[in-house]
This record gives C-alpha cells, structure tokens and sequence, in this order.
C-alpha cells in the first residue's frame, strides 16, 4: 500500500489480553502486548508501526482501562497520536470490542475499512502485510467481510483453519467453513491438502457492513456496544465505555458472532511469517537461536543445554546445566521452570496463584502510573525504600499521608517538590524531607527522565495511606517559577 486508498482504512488494535501463557513476564497489569518480548520495542509499538504510513488513518486502540497510560505512553515514545484510545470498562471478547470500533468509525468516515489486529502478534515481513491488506480492500469494499488466513507452516493443532472456497476477486476467496482447532491427523491433512489456512485472528471489515450482519446476527453485542458508545464520556485523552451498557454485552468472539454465520464471508492469504507469540515455546520457535538451539535473554550461561529458552529479566545471572527443551524465565519476585513442550500449561499455575489470592499473577514489583513508575527496592519493619521515575512534563497528583513521613533523594533529572505552601527545586544527589500528614506533590519539569530514591518510614506503609487533592497530570506552566 504506497498511498492512500479511495476508502478510509482504519486500523482498529485490540489490546486487552493478560498473556497469562506468558507468565512471569506477562501480568494482568503489564500483559505480554505492552512488553518487548522481541526485540527493542514492545509488541503493541511494533503493531503501531506496521500500520503506520499514509495507507492508514490514525489507529484506535481498544484497551483494558488499567493499561491506558502504559499505552498512551508508548503510543508517545512513538511520536504517534493515535485516532483514539477505547477503554472497555469489563472484559467481553472481540465481538463487543470490534463493534465498538466499527461504531466509531461510521461516526468519523462516511464509507470507512476497519483493519482488526491484535497487539501481541509477530508479523515478520511488513511489506507482505501491507501487500495483502491493499489485496484486499476491494474485495472488502465490494461487501465481503474479509479473514485473513494465514499460510500454515506445519499441521499446528493450536489454531483453527479456514477452508477455501470459490474464488472472489484476485487471491480471495469465500470462506467454506471454519474448523476449530483439530487434533493432529486433521491438521496434517489440512495443510496436506493447500485448501486450508490458518485462522489469525486478523480482518479487514466495511463498517457499515459488519454492523448490518450484527444487527441481523449478534444483536444484543451491537445493541450493547452500541449503548456504550452513547454513552461513553471523555476522560483526558481517552473515551470511556459506559460500564453498565457495554457489560450488557455477550462475551463472544467476532468468529462465534458473526464470521460462522454470515455469508459475506472472505479470506485473503497472507504469508507473512507470523505468530501469535502465545507461549514461551512460541517465542523460542521465532526467537534467534546459538548452535545447541538454544535462546538466550539477559544475563544467562548454558552449560549442556539444548534447544531450551533462558530470559533473565531479574538483574540475576541465570545458569542452566544439564537441561533439554525447557525454559526458564527470572524476574525479580518470580523464577519459572518448564518443559518446553508443557509450556501451555503455565497457564494453570497463573490460576491456582489467583485462587490463592497471590499477587503474582497480577502485578511486576514494577508497578506503572500515568506520571512514570515505581518499584519497590527493599522492606522492613517501619521502613521501605522504593525507586521512583517521572516522565518529562508529568507529576504526581496533591496528596497527603497520614501514617508515614518521606524522604526524597534525586539520583538524576531535577525534581520540582511542592510541600505545604513552599516549592522547592531540588537537583541530582540533593534530598528533601516530607513530613507526616503535609499536603506535597512531586514532579518533572525538566526534558529527561526524573529519577529518585523514596525512602518510607512509619507505622503503616500500605497505598491505600493517601489522600488526593487533585490528578493533574500535566506540569503547569507557572509550576517551575
């Protein structure tokens, strides 16, 4: 796709799995999408990227409410403005999310594509993605919903298939049937048998289209996303789902809803090597291997290993002797090892954490705020010691504790601290001390990152010790003076 194509194409990313397959590194709050699991930038970046250009309008990000600073964050780093970032209030699978997009698209484009992705999928060649999505935005705009079927690899008994059927238009073709994911003899004579593709979860809808199916096929999801859509409301940059209509939506993915069903159904073959990077095996199979087969990130030595994945994100060197095809994984609060065919089992230890109400499976000790981070260094009784960073611009909100004193020691950046009715720059390797109950707030004025050391102490040291006077998250520009 060089240039811009006659109708709108409006890249809608879902950004609202956890990646529980991908624990330690993925959690609830911090999901695989939102990390660089393959490279410098995250998954959800690199997704952004791939659809960036004048072929495509500004995208819409559809997103869990907890990640929407994260992503307005790395959307920054970018130097991209998104279209819109999309909160869903609950969780209710692609149907109800996908509406959504297509809705909001309608209220902006008089005729307009949306371009459905996923923000945790790897897609190796760009130039063959946009090769095939340019393929198929006439048979899109003719009136077919269009699947993008992803040119099988091997007999993968993990995803399901979409049958060919009679030709459409140049490369496409309706969609016989969809097959869920088949055991082993299935897929082997699927593949065999060239009329098969991989479902991956990608499409290309006509808006105005997919809501009339809807409408015919799903219309509680279209009723729902559309009440939620009314009444959603502005919450700084991002739009808010209203909670309780878009909860009255089914949880149903857009292939149960509507793809199944309808008879406007198209796919488009993509070759473009791509994986939905659903497990550890998934990332040691795209992953850049040594001699032995063996891939390594971090800090990590082998000493006769084979064919096995090591990721070291502790800051600990990890040393793996003896092993075959397994994979262990190190964070700072959590160590994994598995045999890497059982990798798809890492799921259920992420469920029995949570039924033993773990903290694991849901938050890093890197926890993220719409100012910058924290992390948690060292606790004892009556102290803790905590690492705080500011992003550029940003500060935290009014506030007051009423059960600990603070210290604040600036290890790079300057500070700009505001402690009852005084405020007071404070530069690298200068401290300040904010007593029990004031009224302070911390930020960055300056153009880099902010740095500090946050020293604790009293005898209540829980978040939930805080009283907010006010959440501007924007320095103000008399702030400084």
């Amino acid at each position: 796709m060089d240039g811009k194509v006659g109708t709108a194409v409006l890249p809608v990313i879902l950004s609202g799995g956890s990646g529980s397959r991908l624990w330690p590194m993925s959690r609830e709050l911090f999901p695989k999408q939102l990390q660089a699991l393959l490279g410098t930038r995250t998954m959800l970046q690199e997704t952004v990227e791939r659809v960036s250009g004048p072929a495509f309008e500004a995208p819409m990000v559809v997103c869990n409410d907890s990640h929407r600073f994260i992503i307005a964050e790395q959307m920054r780093q970018m130097g991209v403005t998104p279209g819109e970032i999309v909160l869903e209030p609950v969780a209710r699978n692609s149907a109800p999310a996908i509406a959504v997009g297509a809705l909001r698209a309608l209220e902006r484009f008089a005729d307009p594509l949306i371009l459905v992705l996923a923000a945790d999928h790897r897609i190796g060649d760009v130039a063959a993605f946009r090769a095939a999505v340019a393929a198929a935005v006439p048979v899109a705009a003719a009136g077919h919903l269009v699947a993008f079927g992803i040119t099988p690899t091997g007999p993968a008994t993990g995803y399901g298939y979409i049958r060919k059927g009679a030709p459409v238009g140049d490369g496409a073709s309706r969609v016989d049937r969809f097959v869920e994911k088949p055991p082993l003899a299935d897929a082997e004579r699927m593949v065999a048998d060239g009329r098969h593709l991989w479902n991956g979860g990608l499409f290309l809808f006509p808006a105005r289209t997919l809501i009339e199916e809807m409408e015919r096929l799903a219309p509680a999801v279209v009723a729902a996303a559309r009440a939620g859509v009314a009444a959603a409301r502005r919450d700084i940059d991002f739009l808010r789902l209203d909670a309780t209509a878009f909860a009255a939506s089914p949880d149903i993915s857009i292939d149960y809803a509507v793809m199944e069903k309808t008879d406007r159904a198209a796919v488009v073959p993509m070759d473009v090597e791509w994986s939905d990077i659903g497990s550890w095996a998934a990332l040691w199979d795209v992953a850049e291997k040594d001699a032995a087969g063996n891939a390594v990130v971090g800090d990590a030595v082998f000493e006769g290993t084979r064919n096995s994945y090591v990721r070291s994100d502790s800051g600990l060197l990890t040393a793996v002797v003896g092993l075959d095809d397994v994979v262990v994984v190190t964070t700072e609060d959590a160590v994994l090892v598995c045999a890497r065919d059982k990798a798809q089992d890492v799921k259920k230890v992420v469920e029995r954490l949570k039924a033993a109400g773990r903290e694991e499976p849901t938050v890093h000790r890197r926890v993220y705020r719409p100012w910058g981070f924290y992390q948690t260094l060292e606790r004892g009784e009556r102290f803790q010691v905590k690492r705080l960073t500011v992003y550029p611009g940003r500060q935290l909100s009014l506030q007051r504790h009423f059960h600990r004193a603070e210290h604040w020691v600036v290890v790079n950046g300057t500070a700009l601290v505001e402690c009852g009715e005084k405020k007071t720059l404070v530069g690298e390797n200068e401290s300040v001390y904010i007593p029990l109950a004031a009224r302070h707030r911390l930020a960055n004025p300056g153009k880099v990152m902010l740095n500090l050391i946050e020293v604790q102490s009293g005898p209540y040291l829980g978040e939930d010790d805080i009283v907010r006077y006010d959440e501007t998250l924007e320095v103000q520009p008399d702030a400084a003076e």
